[in-house]
């Protein structure tokens, strides 16, 4: 070990800091009798290391354990032990044998063979017979913390922070966009594959990246093996973090310790200079330390009644995330927790925005009771660091809450998921649907215009990576999950999908032409439909997963991108990147507020208009599978700075072409055909300056499921 010095250390910050003369360790822990910082001579496995016992006098400050030591710089490599009451029945869980990580933690060591289970280490002769205890030193097996410098060149980089309206939002995963042998990157399944992607990423038009989880996770805790290929399934989507504050090591080209930290930056920094934004899914609600038979690696060893929300019998946990244990988010403490980890990413990684895994659980009380107002939720909402920060929730979690709508806290948005199931249902062909793609269209004003939100706090989405593909949305009526190992009990039943007669990949010609033409219809609806589009990576190509809908295991071709679908599916990227393109150059498709059904411009035009295929206002009593929307983009109705177009669009999920009667536009304008699903490419949308003209004014025949959007311009 090189020499060093130990001093009294501050309490705060939290977390291994470098001062210029060493580094300051600070830990909480309020109910440790002792705490031991272990520091290591290197990042291999079996270097010496030494341990530096906390004097409770000096070294102590509240419940906080600090020390600074000397002459240590940044890579170094460090974990605490915490001594304490072991007394499960009374929620203290600590164990002097356990090697613990630093909830502050900024990077970890190889996690590539970490075994959890191996360190349960079941001890037969404790009382307790508890598998959280063992007298097994687990100091060779555990992941270290890496102390880090947070020196780096930003080159004038700060977090875009676009508004939501005018973003378009694409969920895809670090590794698995570039992880395919064809995807024709250098360093695949890496922060610098994502940077080699930014060429196509600007081709397709979207203006942020929300990324799967990267805090630090292990993909080795799964047990299971593929039934097909005897080949272990491992945690591929990643949310099971074990340290919040720590991006993927493995992610990384760099395999040096720490290197991680300098890949991620150089990738949002990047990633800003081509306009693109970060959005991190971020997994709050449960920790990988699973339940009471779960290993003990971090919280749960440095005061388990304090970070988790236990039951009655404390020897047990609440399990509303579904993956054994929930974090006691409104807890001051862990509350503080979280914030300082959002303001982490936001300040020194600059991050855009953040989505909420199971969010419901950060809004739910030390006994798990949903609360009316969440301190959690409102100061993420009101705290003046994140005040232009995106911020997702997933307004549901495992334990039976749903609060799509009414979720607590002010600004925050939310994934829709009324707006993907109504969406899916009515393009299915499902009767008495077109009243509900109405009001999505509209921005779902049923959930968000009675707490005072914008059409833009709904997130609507047809796909995400939680279910199926959207070429999978139509090409199969069933899951078919069998390489989860799971014996095909995983995943959601209610897919609202339909295979279009054909279960799976079909060499039929025309069944193909439908499957991508109702492709086009999601990907449509969504960029004319008020709210927050996003779009789950890899749809704009057509990629697929077999049929697997919860694919969270497969690190493989499963959940790889295949580039060659690229080429494949060329006309179907084209319509994907011009109709997103199309959205924004017209605000009318992102106005901030809700229509009203008033002429907002005195030009005699409504906001919006609905009219039934013969010309008629709708009845929505007696409305049938079609549908026409005429919107005024009158800036005075759209609440922008300048006129944008007008347009009338038409939405047949029948399975008959139908003859729309379509309204006069205004003054000396005429209709002009910008999009029409059921046409081959390039004819499906056309780009700028070359919309067509209608062949008879007053009327369009619109191909059975499919959609048509016209554009008024002067004649």
């Amino acid at each position: 070990m090189v020499d060093f010095v130990v001093e009294t250390g501050k309490p705060l910050p939290l977390g291994a800091e470098l001062t210029g003369e060493g580094v300051n360790f600070s830990l909480f822990s309020r109910h440790a009798q002792a705490v031991t910082l272990i520091l290591f001579e290197s990042a291999e496995k079996n270097s010496p290391f030494t341990e530096i016992k906390l004097d409770l006098r000096h070294n102590k400050t509240g419940d906080i354990w600090h020390c600074h030591i000397r002459g240590l710089k940044a890579g170094t490599c460090y974990l605490y032990r915490a001594e304490g009451p072991y007394m499960p029945e009374r929620g203290f869980r600590f164990n002097p044998y356990k090697t613990l990580i630093d909830p502050y933690a900024k990077a970890l060591t190889d996690l590539s063979e970490w075994d959890i289970r191996s360190c349960l280490g079941y001890d037969p002769n404790n009382p307790a017979g508890d598998l959280s205890f063992s007298t097994k030193d687990d100091i060779l097996l555990q992941p270290r913390c890496i102390v880090v410098d947070n020196n780096f060149d930003w080159q004038g980089d700060v977090p875009l922070n676009y508004p939501l309206r005018f973003s378009v939002l694409y969920e895809t995963h670090i590794k698995g966009m570039t992880a395919h042998e064809n995807s024709g990157v250098q360093h695949r399944g890496t922060y610098r594959g994502i940077i080699e992607r930014i060429p196509f990423l600007k081709e397709l038009g979207v203006t942020s990246l929300e990324f799967l989880p990267l805090q630090e996770f292990n993909e080795r805790e799964f047990p299971r093996i593929n039934p097909k290929t005897g080949t272990l399934l491992t945690n591929y989507w990643g949310y099971s973090t074990v340290a919040f504050f720590a991006p993927k090591g493995s992610y990384a080209a760099d395999k040096n310790p720490g290197a991680q930290v300098r890949e991620f930056k150089e990738m949002v920094r990047e990633l800003h200079k081509a306009g693109l934004e970060v959005i991190l899914d971020i997994v709050f609600n449960h920790t990988a330390e699973g339940n009471e038979q779960g290993p003990t690696f971090s919280f749960r060893g440095l005061d388990n009644s304090i970070y988790y929300i236990l039951n009655e019998n404390r020897r047990y946990y609440q399990n509303y995330s579904g993956c054994g244990n929930t974090l006691n988010c409104n807890h001051p403490v862990v509350r503080s927790f979280i914030v300082d980890c959002l303001h982490y990413w936001v300040t020194q990684m600059h991050v855009d925005g953040f989505r909420f895994d199971l969010g419901s659980i950060l809004g739910r009380d030390q006994k798990g009771r949903l609360m009316e107002n969440p301190p959690t939720l409102e100061l993420i909402a009101e705290d003046p660091v994140l005040s232009h920060t995106k911020i997702i929730a997933e307004a549901w979690d495992a334990g039976g809450a749903y609060q799509v709508g009414w979720f607590p806290g002010g600004r925050w948005a939310e994934w829709n998921d009324s707006y993907r199931d109504d969406i899916r249902l009515y393009w299915r062909g499902d009767p008495q649907q077109t009243r509900h793609l109405a009001t999505r269209l509209s921005g779902s004003s049923d959930l968000y215009l009675r707490d005072g939100r914008k059409p833009f706090h709904s997130i609507n989405f047809v796909t995400s990576h939680d279910g199926f593909t959207l070429q999978d949305l139509v090409s199969y009526n069933e899951k078919h999950n069998e390489d989860n190992g799971e014996e095909g009990r995983d995943g959601n039943n209610n897919n609202c999908s339909y295979n279009n007669g054909v279960e799976g990949p079909s060499s039929n010609p025309l069944t193909e032409k439908i499957r991508q033409q109702i492709i086009k219809n999601f990907i449509a609806t969504m960029m004319v439909s008020l709210g927050t589009p996003m779009i789950l990576g890899g749809d704009e190509i057509g990629r697929t997963q077999k049929g697997n809908n919860n694919a969270y295991c497969q690190d493989n071709e499963i959940s790889w991108y295949d580039w060659s679908f690229l080429k494949k599916n060329r006309n179907l990227f084209r319509f994907v990147r011009e109709i997103i393109a199309f959205r924004l150059r017209h605000h009318g498709f992102m106005r901030p507020e809700f229509y009203t059904g008033r002429d907002g411009s005195y030009n005699a035009i409504p906001d919006i208009t609905w009219f039934d295929e013969d010309g008629n206002i709708v009845d929505w009593d007696k409305i049938g599978y079609c549908m026409a929307m005429r919107m005024d983009g009158s800036k005075a109705d759209i609440l922008a700075d300048k006129d944008d177009n007008d347009f009338f669009i038409m939405f047949n999920g029948g399975n008959k072409k139908i003859a729309f009667s379509v309204c006069d536009p205004l003054g000396s304008k005429g209709w002009f055909r910008a999009v029409d699903t059921a046409l081959p490419s390039p004819e499906d949308i056309l780009l700028p300056g070359t919309e067509k003209p209608l062949d008879i004014p007053d009327c369009y025949v619109v191909r059975e499921r499919s959609m048509v959007i016209l554009i008024s311009k002067p004649v």
